[in-house]
This record gives C-alpha cells, structure tokens and sequence, in this order.
C-alpha cells in the first residue's frame, strides 16, 4: 500500500488541452528541458525584458461550471496566476535567469530549500499552468490501460488511490498542493539522485507540497495536482475543502493529460537509463 509523503523535487512539461481533452499526444510533452513556457528576452533601446508570458487557459473561463465557475476561474486565472508571471518578471530582468526556461527557473531558485526570492513566483506561475491542464470539461471518471494497472499495483485500488489522494489534499496545513507522481529512484530526499534506479523504484506516489513548493525539486515526474489554496475554491465552496476536492477527482480531472503526462515519464526515465548506462 502507499504511503503519503512530505518529500523535497520534479521534472516535467507541459500537456496540450481543449474543450475535448489532451491534444498532442506524447509528442507534445518534453520532461528536459521543460518546454512549457519558454523565456526569451527583447530590447526595447537599451532597456532590457525579461519576458514570461501568461498562457491562456486552455478552456474557456465556463468550460468548468458548474464545478467551477467562472467567478472563481477567472479571478484565480486573471489575479493570481498573472501577478505571480509579472512579478516573476520583474524580479528576474538582467539576471543570469532571464533567458532560461521557467522549469529551469524554478529548480536553480528553490536552491536546495533555501529558496532564492523569485523561487514562489516562478513555482506557482508553473504550478498554475499544471493545475489548469490537470482538468478538463466533463472530466472525472477513472484512467485506462497501463495507467489504471499502474495505480492498481502501487495503491491497490483505483478507490484506494481517490481516498489518499484526496486525504493528502484535505491535511495539506494551510496552503499548497497535493500531487501523483512517477517516483523513478530509490532515494527519497531532497534533489537527491540514484543513479541505478530499480524496477522497484518505478512507481506511482502522493505527495503534498507547502505554499509554493513543487516536485520539480525533488527528482519525481508530476502526473496530476490539485492546489489547495483558499483562492482556488473559496467563492465556489467557502470552507469546505473536502467538498471540493471530492468534486475535482470526480468531476474535473483530465485521465487524457495525466496518462499522456505518465507516458512521456517512462519515456525520460528509459532515455536517462540508456545515457548512463
């Protein structure tokens, strides 16, 4: 059976969703370099810019009603994810980050834990896109193929999977996130990296993250998060946070990205092997 942990990093990149679900295949999805938001740098005189774009949602701002609604969407989407791009912005211009890609951004900043002061933004400007690709309209249900087999394997049930995921989600203590991950090495320390991961170490996780913190720094692949922040569900739910994550496993999760998400993880781990080998 396993167990919810507290650990310490990630990698990934971005999925590609529409009203229908992922589109892209796993063509689409890169784990290094993470591709999902690319940073580039323009000159305006002799000013220089440092330039992360806000990424639209990938469904209309209703698409989610009546789970979400567009109250709540937009003001988490408009207000916090923007603030968290712009200012991210601002902190990194003329810096030795600004012409680097946002996940690369975010491991250099978190430092090992002592976290530089662009780290938050950067991580939940990353976390934000994850989150909004993590769901889609008429979403909910349960996975297929190897995926499902996988999460049978490693929980022991599909159901016994939804109750610990949502128990990570509802104990996270004050703000943050819950995650499912593809936990590839042995160790399971902070930027830690076994360099002869086992058969035994392929396997599917829970794991939950305070405020900002992500498993891009921790050497996990991230498959599917919830942010449980009171701005994501507040308007919607108001205290009620088991509500809403009952709602988000049954109703709003995309199996489409998370399956594409745990493919494209296989993938990198295969490629790293076959380079160390």
């Amino acid at each position: 059976m396993s167990t919810v942990t507290t650990p310490s990093a990630i990698s990934l990149s971005s999925t590609f969703l529409s009203d229908d679900g992922f589109k892209g295949g796993l063509k689409s999805i890169r784990f290094s370099p993470c591709k999902f938001k690319e940073s580039r740098v323009s000159r305006v005189g002799a000013v220089v810019t440092a330039k992360f774009d806000l990424k639209p949602p990938p469904y209309p701002f209703d698409a989610l009603e009546p789970h979400m609604t567009k109250q709540t969407f937009e003001y988490h989407w408009g207000k916090h994810h923007r603030a968290y791009v712009d200012n991210l912005n601002k902190q990194i211009v003329g810096t030795e980050l600004d012409e680097k890609p946002l996940e690369e951004v975010v491991r250099i900043t978190y430092n090992k834990g002592d976290v530089l002061p662009s780290f938050n933004n950067a991580a939940q400007a990353w976390n934000h896109q994850f989150f909004w690709e993590s769901m889609k309209p008429n979403g909910g249900g349960k996975p297929s193929g190897e995926l499902l087999a996988q999460i049978e394997k490693d929980f022991g049930s599909f159901d016994t999977f939804v109750t610990e995921f949502k128990s990570a989600a509802a104990t996270q203590f004050g703000s943050g996130w819950a995650w499912l991950v593809y936990k590839a090495n042995q160790l399971d320390v902070g930027n830690a990296v076994n360099p002869k991961p086992s058969e035994d170490d392929k396997k599917l996780v829970i794991v939950k993250s305070p405020n900002a913190v992500n498993p891009l720094v921790w050497d996990y692949y991230p498959l599917l998060t919830i942010d449980v922040w009171e701005h994501a569900y507040y308007l919607d739910y108001q205290n009620r946070r088991p509500d809403y994550i009952s709602i988000f496993m049954d109703k709003l999760v995309s199996w489409d990205a998370v399956n594409a998400r745990y493919e494209a993880a296989k993938a990198a781990v295969a490629e790293k092997e076959k380079a160390t080998a």
